[in-house]
Order: C-alpha cells, then sequence, then structure tokens
C-alpha cells in the first residue's frame, strides 16, 4: 500500500474527549472516527488490523471444532421473552418496534437466537456435540460509553455457543474453548491472564474472563504468586481467619464526638487512627429488605458476593432516609452496637475485631475501644470484600499481587438455563427428551485491537506486535527529489511484496520528520529508511519499532527483514 492512496488522517492534537492510550492513539493515527457516543467509524487501518485479529480467531475455533454461522443482528422479542431477560437484561438492551408494532431488539448477545436455531434444526443424539460461532457487531447501550472502543456501544466480537448431550461433555467443549483462546490471545502477541470470574448476565455456572495486561484497565485482578490461580477482584473468594483465644478485650466502649467527620478518612484523620482499625458499617437493600453489613474500614464491598449471599435479585446501597430509617442517624454514623431490627452480616476480617471505631448510631458521634463478641454480635460471617493485593491465596500458601487488566474474552458453562427455558432438546439413545448442555464463549474482536494498544505504545505512538499490525514494514524515501532514493525505494517495496510482507510506502512529497513521525504514530514493527547519504555507501537504515537502528546493505534488506520479523 502506498501513503498516498491510504486514507489514513493523522491528527497532530490529542482529541479533547480522548482519555485513555488506545483512544488517544487511535484518533490520532487515522484508525478510527467518533460518529456518535459510544459509536465509531473504522478506517482502512483499523480493518486490516480487526481482519488480522478475525483471521486468528476463525483459524483457531475452526481447528478446534466451531462451525462460523452468520445471525441476525435484530431479534424478536418473543425469544427473550421465552428465556426469561427480556425484562431482566436492563437498560443495555436497546428495544424498538417495527412499523406493525412487533417488538425487537438489537443483539448484545446471541443465546436466544442460536438456541431457537438450534432446537429447530437438531433432534438426535447423534448431532451432538454442536459448536457455532459468528463474528459480527453487537450493541449494548451503556449508559455512559468512555474509553473509545474499549467502552463503546457497537463492538465487533465473536460468539461462539456449544451444545452437548450431557455436562461431562459440555466442560469438554469449554475445556476446548478455553485452549483455544489461550491459543488465540497468545497468537496476537498479547501479555494476558485467564482469571476467574462472575458469570453477570449470561448466566452459569463456570466462568472465565481473559484479561490483557494494562495500567489502564478496567478491570482489577489477583493473581497468586505461587500456584495459577488468577481471579477478578470482584469473584476471588477470601479465606476465613482463625478466632483468637484469650485475646484481652479492649477499654469499654466509650462515644466521642466527630462534628461533621462523615467518611473513614475523615474520622481516621480526625482521630489520629488508622482506616484498618475501623469497622465499616454499610446499610444496604436486598429485594426491599435492609441489612447491616460490616468490613474493615480500608476494605470495599463486594456487591456480586453481597448479593449472591443474600439470593437477591436487585442490591443496593440505602438512601439517606433509608439509613436514618434503620439506624436512626444521618449517612456516615451507622454502626453495629445496639443496632436492632435488622440482620448484621460480619466480613472475614473482623472475626478477631478489637478495640476499633464504629459510628454510634447518632449524628457527629462514633464509638472508640469497641470489641466484636463483647459490646456486639453479628448474625453470622461472611466474604463480603473484594480481594487485594498482600491476601493470601486461597488455593495455596501463596500471597495475590494485583494487576490491572483489559477484558477481551470471556467463557461461560450455561448448563442448562437457556435451553430448558426455550425448550431445546434432543433424544437420547434410548429415545427420552433431554435438555441439551451449553457453553457461550465471546471474544472482543474491536476491543482486543484497542488492549493491543493499551499493551503496546510509548510516547510516539502505537508499537503493534507483528500479528496484529496493518503492515509489518514501512518504507521511508527521505528525499523524494531525488531519483536514486525514489528507485531504491520503490524497489524494495516492490521486493518486500514479492516476499509476502506487508509494507506500506511513503511515497507522499513530505520532510522526512514528518514520515518518520507518522511512522512511528501508525506503528509498523518494522521501518527502513532509505536515503542518499546511505545509498553513496550501498546501505538502507533499518530500525525495529522498540529498538536501534542498524545499517544493512540493500541487496540483503529482504532477508534481512525476513528473520527479523520471524523473531518477533
Amino acid at each position: 500500500m502506498r501513503m498516498t492512496r491510504l486514507h489514513a488522517p493523522t491528527l497532530k492534537e490529542i482529541p479533547k474527549d480522548a482519555e485513555v492510550p488506545s483512544h488517544q492513539l487511535l484518533m490520532r493515527a487515522g484508525f478510527i472516527r467518533k460518529l456518535s457516543a459510544g459509536i465509531y467509524d473504522y478506517l482502512p487501518l483499523a480493518q486490516r488490523v480487526l481482519k488480522k485479529i478475525s483471521d486468528i480467531v476463525r483459524e483457531e475455533m475452526d481447528a478446534a471444532g466451531a462451525q462460523e454461522v452468520l445471525l441476525p443482528m435484530v431479534q424478536p422479542a418473543e425469544i427473550w421473552q421465552s428465556s426469561g431477560r427480556w425484562q431482566k437484561y436492563g437498560p443495555e438492551l436497546l428495544r424498538l418496534k417495527d412499523r406493525k408494532g412487533n417488538e425487537f431488539c438489537l443483539g448484545p448477545t446471541h443465546e436466544e437466537v442460536i438456541v431457537d436455531m438450534v432446537k429447530r434444526d437438531v433432534r438426535s443424539w447423534r448431532a451432538l456435540p454442536l459448536n457455532l460461532y459468528q463474528i459480527q457487531a453487537k450493541f449494548r447501550d451503556e449508559i455512559r460509553p468512555r474509553f473509545g472502543i474499549m467502552r463503546g456501544r457497537e463492538f465487533l466480537m465473536k460468539d461462539a455457543y456449544s451444545f452437548d448431550a450431557d455436562e461431562a461433555g459440555a466442560n469438554a467443549s469449554y475445556d476446548a474453548m478455553f485452549a483455544a483462546y489461550n491459543r488465540i490471545f497468545a497468537r496476537c502477541g498479547l501479555a494476558f491472564r485467564p482469571v476467574e470470574a462472575d458469570t453477570g448476565a449470561i448466566g452459569g455456572s463456570r466462568s472465565h474472563e481473559f484479561q490483557v495486561l494494562a495500567e489502564t484497565g478496567e478491570d482489577a485482578i489477583v493473581s497468586c504468586d505461587t500456584c495459577g490461580f488468577a481471579a477478578n477482584v470482584e469473584q476471588a473468594e477470601l479465606l476465613k481467619g482463625e478466632a483468637l483465644e484469650g485475646e484481652p478485650a479492649s477499654a469499654p466502649v466509650e462515644a466521642v464526638a466527630t462534628p461533621e467527620q462523615r467518611t473513614i478518612e475523615e474520622v481516621s484523620g480526625f482521630l489520629g487512627r488508622p482506616a484498618t482499625g475501623f469497622i465499616k458499617t454499610l446499610i444496604v437493600i436486598a429485594d426491599d429488605k435492609p441489612y447491616a453489613l460490616l468490613l474493615r474500614g480500608d476494605h470495599e464491598l463486594n456487591e456480586i458476593k453481597a448479593k449472591k449471599l443474600l439470593g437477591a435479585e436487585a442490591l443496593m446501597m440505602a438512601d439517606e432516609a433509608q439509613v436514618k430509617a434503620v439506624t436512626g442517624a444521618p449517612v456516615g454514623f451507622a454502626g453495629p452496637v445496639g443496632l436492632e431490627g435488622v440482620e448484621i452480616i460480619a466480613d472475614y476480617a473482623l472475626i478477631n475485631a478489637r478495640g476499633c471505631v464504629t459510628g454510634a448510631n447518632l449524628a457527629d458521634t462514633h464509638l472508640i475501644n469497641v470489641d466484636l463478641g463483647r459490646d456486639f454480635e453479628p448474625r453470622r460471617f461472611a466474604d463480603l470484600r473484594m480481594a487485594v493485593a498482600g491476601d493470601p491465596c486461597p488455593r495455596c500458601e501463596g500471597k495475590l499481587e494485583g494487576f490491572r487488566g483489559v477484558e477481551v474474552g470471556h467463557v461461560f458453562f450455561l448448563g442448562t438455563r437457556y435451553t430448558e427455558a426455550m425448550g431445546c432438546t434432543f433424544l437420547d439413545e434410548r429415545g427420552r427428551e433431554q435438555p441439551m448442555v451449553m457453553g457461550c464463549y465471546g471474544i472482543g474482536v474491536s476491543r482486543v485491537m484497542a488492549a493491543a494498544v493499551e499493551q503496546h505504545h510509548d510516547e510516539h505512538g502505537i508499537c503493534w506486535p507483528r500479528a496484529l499490525a496493518p503492515f509489518e514494514v514501512a518504507v521511508l524515501p527521505l528525499q523524494s527529489n531525488k531519483a536514486d532514493v525514489v528507485e531504491a525505494a520503490e524497489g524494495l517495496y516492490a521486493a518486500l511484496k514479492a516476499a509476502g510482507i506487508d509494507a506500506l510506502l511513503d511515497d507522499r512529497d513530505e520532510r522526512a520528520g514528518s514520515k518518520f513521525k507518522d511512522a512511528e504514530l501508525i506503528g509498523a514493527p518494522l521501518r527502513v529508511a532509505v536515503g542518499g547519504r546511505g545509498l553513496k555507501e550501498g546501505v538502507v537504515e533499518v530500525k525495529p519499532r522498540r529498538g536501534d537502528k542498524v545499517d544493512v546493505p540493500l541487496d540483503e534488506v529482504v532477508a534481512y527483514i525476513q528473520a527479523q520479523l520471524a523473531a518477533l
């Protein structure tokens, strides 16, 4: 491809609404353009990257025995109603009506569509197992789309669905997809971790996210420094501590004035005590019933764990009126001592709590020297909090380390949740009707592109892994007014293409500095500068996107580039 023919409108300035590196650089380098909030145009450079990602995905999915289909994006309400998700999915589901008043939605996912198709066409155990996948645009009406294509409303996704005759077969399908995902992201040149995760709105019982490690990632994950355990902080289970025996009680409880000091940080500073010595009392409403959840002052509530623990369909923090109705005090002064009429559940980290600071259930007042067991007794203990770095591993004697990640893939073991609800059954070997057992497997193809940029960039631009780069080599003739330079660059460009190398020739009538900057911004793994001074010595300058430049004889440069690319 020649730069004079390539539609890649680069920008000198960072767009004002671009907060993370991938959004900034994909805009500046001419990969994407914003059409509306969370909706983007993919320009030729981006399309080349998306095609390379999609090709890798297709090769590995096909090798794992999956077959490609293409399903409608516009989906009728009836099939969502039959699965029970029409109301449960929430406002992310964009609903619409046709001219006859029939209700539809834009597909955020395709469980209902694929189950509807399979139940009509598959009747016998002999047709199982079956794994079908597609690569298609999805739409989720995010309340706050942000970070460019990393959290957009419309996005390109690979979704696959496996159907098996029994749970053992479904687990085998899950394991095959898990292995395929590891190969896909390794081939994409990404540093990633598969982590245990919550099943969310999709449902199911077994779930792993694939997280690309990046400092700007939205997700917090923890990984053991000893064994292979890794999990999203929302999913990582934490161990129950041992109760202390014979631990002396602290001094008697004392009420202290804390005027206008509501938060842990404020009260900690006011009293000169660390947050680790506080008991945080959170009033939550689970399916219209209030609960008091207790955590150590420096810990954060894991709402997913709390929701599961309470068996609630919906869980939210109590508002000011609800807090006052339960505690008799304004927000910021709730505490467990003397709290009545509400079930108190304490996090495992509080089992040995002594000499703590709590709210006094009285405005502008806190209690000090509070002992669990002496001054109050929770109804039960549970794992309520987010995991943090330094926590003990739940699987071995190791410690958890913290990372940030960008979720690019998710695999779910669904079981019979959808097939039973929608009547997707088969006849087994004895002629008995049985529900099929499902798995669901998604990869955010457009998000992989963004995640790759988050992980591979510097202050000058994108540093693509070879497997995803829109072009593997950028050829830069530095003096477009010199015939020998242009001729050598054209010859090299033709030779690279003949060798099967994806090359970009910057044949624009621009200064050398502009060509260097755009090459670094776009991010080809290798750059070849052809200049008059080097040609006099029979060499061209080859520079990896991240590395030192080296002079290579012109008649050896194609072989040299092939070797360099093979090593990437």
